[in-house]
């Protein structure tokens, strides 16, 4: 295996915390807010994340949605880099079929340029965004053939990202810059290394290859928590020793809010609550207030899925929140937490996140 690639995956917990935690930003854009705000809050985040000592910070590719500001990742984690010095910096993920492999490969060359040994690539089969937005993105109606050919695009990535294509292969010329060929160019002196790949997934597809390939995997818990054990089961079973990994790592996404009472967690985990029931029926808008959230008259059916959607989200009082990841950790036995907080303004998700390093007794508190 090689070490330093493993050494750029694995985490540390901090404090009292019993994985390492990370932090998933998806650039929401409340009601009244702009996207240069959200995108301003984004940068505040991740300067909190690695002065309290959460290990990476990741954003996450969606399209057509108002309320998510966060279509252009490598733009995005560009920007982050330019604010941070230290902590991990990825996608969670860039959704692969909606481009073209070597257009990812110059990107996050690019970002290794920019933040040498601290990012991450992360990658989905999923379009981010609806049939009709995923048509327009790769400029073909024939979606399915984008997820089918999942395996096959991955492994022309990392080619590109190892510059590695086989003598007789048609890009065997073909270079992803910035990238490795420039330290074996003569008097080259560029870093031959490359972002660690890590596939991402909400069911057992993603998990089964990366095992197979002894890849890192990132579980999309936030949104799909029912599958959480099962596809975490399916990855350690299918894990094959690699370069890359000797041993399997896991890490789920968790939606958890931390608020200084319980009632005022429960008004901003509400706002999230009403932007999915809106997204799921087609209405997708800007993250709602917590006023509005509260006034809002759910139909029944609306209400039966709100109360099942506030259940996977741990949310409360920092203590409240602490158990919560805890028992969550210790039930799916993921090697990393990587937290998102969901709500209207970036106040409300600072504070979170401020609440829970100190809850698990992170650096840098007061």
């Amino acid at each position: 295996m090689d070490e330093n690639r493993g050494d750029e995956i694995r985490g540390t917990a901090g404090g009292t915390a019993p994985v390492p935690l990370s932090v998933l930003d998806l650039v929401t854009v409340g009601q009244g807010r702009t996207a240069t705000q959200a995108l301003r809050t984004g940068v505040d985040i991740a300067k909190l994340a690695e002065n309290r000592g959460f290990h990476r910070f990741w954003v996450a590719e969606h399209h057509s949605m108002p309320g998510v500001a966060s279509s252009s990742p490598a733009v995005i984690l560009a920007h982050l880099a330019a604010h941070t010095e230290r902590i991990r910096l990825g996608s969670g993920g860039v959704m692969l079929p909606n481009h073209a492999p070597l257009v990812i490969a110059e990107q996050f060359g690019t970002l290794e340029a920019m933040a040498p040994g601290r990012v991450d690539l992360g990658l989905g089969r999923a379009p981010g965004t609806d049939g009709a937005t995923a048509a327009a993105l790769r400029r073909t109606d024939r979606l399915n053939e984008g997820a089918d050919d999942f395996p096959q695009q991955l492994a022309e990535l990392i080619r590109f990202l190892d510059d590695d294509f086989p003598d007789g292969h048609p890009y065997a010329r073909i270079h992803a810059v910035p990238g490795p060929v420039q330290a074996t160019s003569p008097g080259g002196v560029q870093s031959p290394g490359r972002p660690p790949v890590w596939l991402l997934g909400s069911s057992g597809f993603s998990a089964r290859l990366a095992g197979v390939l002894g890849l890192p995997f990132a579980f999309a818990h936030h949104f799909s928590a029912r599958n959480t054990v099962p596809a975490l089961d399916l990855y350690r079973e299918s894990f094959k020793p690699s370069a890359v990994l000797d041993a399997p790592y896991a890490l789920i996404g968790v939606a958890a809010l931390a608020a200084d009472d319980e009632r005022e967690a429960r008004r901003q985990v509400l706002t999230g609550a009403l932007s999915m029931v809106r997204l799921r029926t087609g209405r997708p808008g800007l993250v709602p207030t917590p006023e509005e959230a509260e006034a809002y008259d759910f139909s029944p059916m609306e209400r039966e899925f709100v109360d099942g959607w506030l259940k996977d989200i741990v949310h409360g009082t920092p203590d409240e929140v602490r158990t919560g990841l805890d028992d969550l950790a210790k039930r799916t036995g993921a090697d990393e937490l990587m937290i998102t907080a969901n709500a209207h303004g970036g106040e409300a998700r600072l504070r979170s996140y401020e609440l829970i390093a100190d809850a698990y007794g992170l650096p840098g508190g007061a």
